[in-house]
C-alpha cells in the first residue's frame, strides 16, 4: 500500500502516515538506517512505475542520503520530500506569529513535560495551533490527520517548534549530545526540581559564555536569557525545553543502546 501511495501526484495526511509508520518498522519515531534505504530504494522505483521524474527536493533527498547509512529522518523531514496535498505539520510552523503561542499550545498537550504528544491528540493538537494563529482550516483534513494507531506517534517538541528564534540562533554554535547535555542540566538544576529558573539559567548561560568566548558574547546573556526564558512553562524551563536550544539531538527519542 505504502509503494502505491509514493505513486500518486499528491499524498493526502492519511496516506503520509501510512507511509511514515510503514518505514518506521521500530517505531521508534524515525526512519533510518535500513528503513532509510528501502524508503529511498523504493521511492526512486515507484516514481519509475508510475512515469513521474524525481522532484527537485526528492533528488537533494537522495543525494545527501542515499550513501549515509547512519541518517535518520523525522515526520518533519519526510513531509518536505513527499508530495502532501497539504503541508499539515509544517504550515501552522510558517502560521505561528511567535514560539510562545507554539508552547502555550503544546503544553496543554505534553503536561509531563515527556517532549512528545500522543498520536489520538494530534488532531486537536494542530487545530489549537490554526485557531491561535487565526487561519483558516478544513476540518475533514483535519479528521484525515488523526491516526488510527493505539501507539504513540513521535511527534516531538523538538520536530515541531518553530524554532531557531534570532537570539538563540547564535547558540547552535555550542550545541551538545544528549548525554552531555543532560549531565550539564542536572548540574545547574541546583536544587534538582526538575527544571531552571531563571538564575540557575543565568549562571550557565555565563559559564557557557566563559567557555565559548569565539562565538557567545557575555554581553548578551540577558538577550540569551529572555529568549529561552520565552520557552519556559511560568519561569520553569524544563529539560525537554531547555534542550530545544542547547541538546543537538532529540532528547525524546530513545536513547541508542
Amino acid at each position: 500500500m505504502a509503494n502505491a501511495y509514493l505513486q500518486g501526484v499528491e499524498i493526502s495526511a492519511s496516506q503520509f502516515l501510512d507511509i511514515f509508520h510503514h518505514y518506521d518498522n521500530d517505531g521508534n519515531g524515525y526512519i533510518e538506517g535500513k528503513e532509510l534505504q528501502s524508503f529511498i530504494k523504493e521511492l526512486q522505483q515507484a516514481r519509475k512505475q508510475a512515469g513521474l521524474e524525481l522532484t527537485d527536493q526528492m533528488k537533494a533527498f537522495v543525494q545527501e542520503y542515499e550513501k549515509n547509512t547512519d541518517a535518520k529522518i523525522g515526520i518533519v523531514e519526510l513531509v518536505q520530500i513527499l508530495p502532501t496535498e497539504e503541508n499539515f505539520l509544517l504550515f501552522f510552523r510558517q502560521q505561528l506569529k511567535s514560539c510562545a503561542e507554539f508552547m502555550q499550545a503544546w503544553r496543554c498537550y505534553d503536561a509531563d513535560h515527556s517532549g512528545y504528544i500522543e498520536a489520538d491528540e494530534l488532531k486537536n493538537f494542530l487545530k489549537d495551533l490554526l485557531q491561535k494563529a487565526k487561519k483558516p482550516y478544513d476540518e475533514k483534513k483535519l479528521d484525515e490527520v488523526n491516526p488510527r494507531w493505539n501507539r504513540k506517534i513521535r511527534l516531538t517538541l523538538t520536530q515541531l517548534s518553530p524554532l531557531p528564534l534570532p537570539p538563540v540562533f547564535l547558540l547552535q554554535n555550542v550545541k551538545m549530545v544528549r548525554r552531555e547535555f543532560n549531565k550539564i542540566f542536572e548540574l545547574y538544576d541546583q536544587d534538582e526540581n526538575g527544571y531552571m529558573d531563571e538564575n540557575e539559567l543565568d549562571a550557565l548561560l555565563k559559564d557557557l559564555c566563559e567557555k565559548n568566548k569565539k562565538v557567545l558574547e557575555v554581553n548578551k546573556i540577558p538577550t540569551y536569557k529572555t529568549a529561552i526564558m520565552a520557552l519556559s512553562d511560568g519561569g520553569k524551563l524544563y529539560r525537554t525545553e531547555l534542550a530545544l536550544v542547547l541538546c543537538a539531538e532529540d532528547i525524546s527519542a530513545p536513547a541508542p543502546l
